[in-house]
């Protein structure tokens, strides 16, 4: 059926809707079910850099990229302030939001004062530890880290004015 659906373009499968087809489907286990030979070696797609490509196609494809919830697919993300040298949390709900994080990470001498949305100083606690674990994943608040919540480049997260690497490469690749 694979084969199938790369000649037959009104034939459109999700990997999710290819799982259930093939009657392998598994809670939300594609990824693994999905093989590709590399070096003549049969590997799951999971543990490929495909899996970065499929993510921003989707993006692409849905002009935002969003989680089961519908929130944006961004986690919460922490800059050490250079001064006292505790994390503070940035949400990344919004492409100013992001922005804002984007600047503070660029910047070496980033400071709890500079947060522009909250009345942060220095002397103020550091988050504990236990709230701090909760990262904005729709899928879990322990999450480290999934395809849904993290984010290799987007419309919401990357800037055409930026001159950072990361910033740039994005925006070459995608009017390429």
């Amino acid at each position: 059926m694979l084969a199938l659906s790369l000649h037959r373009p009104h034939y459109k499968l999700t990997p999710a809707a290819f799982e259930k087809h093939s009657g392998r489907e598994t809670a939300r286990k594609w990824k693994n079910n999905v093989w590709l030979i590399v070096k003549g070696e049969k590997v799951p797609l999971s543990k490929t850099a495909f899996l970065k490509y499929y993510n921003q196609a989707s993006k692409n494809g849905n002009g935002i990229h969003k989680a089961h919830s519908g929130r944006v697919c961004h986690r919460d993300e922490f800059v050490r302030c250079s001064r006292c040298k505790k994390e503070r949390r940035f949400r990344l709900r919004t492409k100013e939001e992001c922005r804002i994080h984007h600047d503070a990470l660029a910047d070496v001498n980033w400071k709890c004062s500079d947060i522009l949305y909250d009345r942060i100083t220095c002397d103020d606690d550091e988050e504990r530890a236990s709230r701090r674990v909760y990262r904005g994943c729709s899928r879990s608040p322990t999450c480290k880290g999934c395809t849904s919540c993290v984010c290799f480049g987007c419309e919401i997260c990357r800037f055409t004015d930026c001159s950072c690497q990361t910033c740039i490469d994005f925006i070459r690749n995608a009017e390429a």
